[in-house]
């Protein structure tokens, strides 16, 4: 089974580069500070949306154990016998409220969320559970 980012994302943070490039055209004049922040930002959503179409798949998981991506576009293959504990973390901060699939593998912990796996959390945990027993 596999998790990946949903489509929209990528293109989303793609559609928010260009707009910040257009609102530098339009509102920049000859300020460089502006220029140079709408640069950095422009540049920030386009490696980040880069990341979500090299690696569009953030968790695979099999009879063996489960594959997660790491860092901008590493993969880390755990055997079952490395995966402590599967769960979901739910936080509510300020009103809102947030639930991250957590795969603990003693040495590490990793987080997805929903729009990393492209299905909730809850369900994941669910299928991942299936998988593992």
């Amino acid at each position: 089974m596999q998790w990946r980012v949903r489509p929209v994302l990528p293109v989303t943070k793609l559609i928010g580069a260009v707009a910040v490039v257009v609102l530098a055209v339009a509102f920049g004049g000859g300020d460089r500070l502006r220029w140079v922040v709408a640069a950095v930002v422009a540049l920030a959503l386009l490696v980040w949306a880069l990341r979500d179409l090299v690696v569009p798949i953030r968790l695979a998981a099999d009879a063996d154990g489960v594959t997660v991506v790491t860092g901008f576009a590493r993969r880390r293959r755990l055997s079952w016998s490395q995966v402590e504990r599967v769960r979901v973390d739910r936080t509510t901060r300020r009103g809102l409220r947030s639930e991250l699939l957590e795969i603990d593998a003693g040495d590490a912990v990793y987080l997805f969320g929903a729009h990393e796996l492209g299905a909730m959390p809850e369900d994941v945990v669910t299928e991942i559970a299936e998988l593992r027993a």
